[in-house]
């Protein structure tokens, strides 16, 4: 990918957010906006696809499912204003790869350190399950997000297991080597993968590992399945891995 990263995702954004390619997502992300949340009625909703957020040489990237009806949906902002964007926001504060705890507007001031988050399916869904076409129409966007942060990308943090079963997928069209038989998600779990020989599609890429973690969703946080301490641990390996990195 040549030239600025930082022009070249700002173009990205703006490219996801008028996609229109899932009539039942767009649909379904406009009526949650007109027909809104009680807590929420006053507020203007995003109610389109939503990009990544964080720079564009981040040495980590997030990756969740999809925007949450009445929070990425609502705010614009990947993770932004729902429960388990508050949880994760915490955690990425107290281990230095935010400024912030809190994250609730696109424009409260956020900042990611070296980190940045997207989704393998960019528009909140009905009952947050994205079909399998859906997934597949939605994926050359991660893709090219994948492609803009190769020369600088060493960590791939994959929150829950379709964010690890959609990261591995990502990285293996983007050229790097995924081993086989394929890794199997859990807490915790790190694979390598092995940046691909000058061929590839990924040469400016180097060797990134994929760390897995439960997801912040309210079922697994609630249950005390995922705990601070966890989540804590999984994003400070994170940023350790991204500092050693060559």
């Amino acid at each position: 990918m040549s030239g600025d990263p930082a022009e070249a995702m700002a173009r990205l954004d703006a490219r996801i957010a008028g996609c229109r390619r899932c009539p039942r997502l767009v649909a379904w992300r406009e009526q949650v906006a007109r027909e809104k949340r009680a807590a929420y009625a006053d507020e203007d909703y995003w109610a389109r696809p939503v990009p990544g957020f964080g720079p564009a040489d981040a040495r980590i990237l997030v990756v969740g499912l999809a925007p949450a009806a009445h929070g990425a949906n609502r705010t614009g902002r990947m993770f932004t204003g729902d429960r388990s964007g508050d949880w994760l926001f915490a955690s990425l504060h107290r281990v230095g790869l935010a400024n912030q705890p809190e994250s609730v507007a696109r424009d409260d001031g956020m900042v990611l350190h070296d980190l940045r988050m997207a989704a393998p399916v960019r528009c909140a869904p009905p009952a947050n399950k994205p079909t399998p076409q859906e997934r597949s129409t939605c994926a050359p966007w991660l893709d090219r997000e994948l492609a803009i942060l190769a020369p600088s990308l060493r960590v791939v943090v994959a929150l829950g297991a379709i964010g690890w079963q959609a990261s591995l997928d990502a990285l293996d069209r983007a050229g790097w080597t995924v081993p086989r038989p394929r890794p199997r998600f859990g807490h915790g779990v790190e694979a390598g993968l092995a940046r691909s020989a000058p061929s590839g599609r990924a040469t400016r890429g180097q060797d990134v590992t994929l760390l897995g973690s439960f997801h912040p969703s309210p079922h697994n946080t609630f249950t005390g399945r995922l705990t601070e301490q966890m989540t804590d641990e999984v994003f400070r390996r994170a940023g350790q891995m991204a500092r050693e990195g060559p």
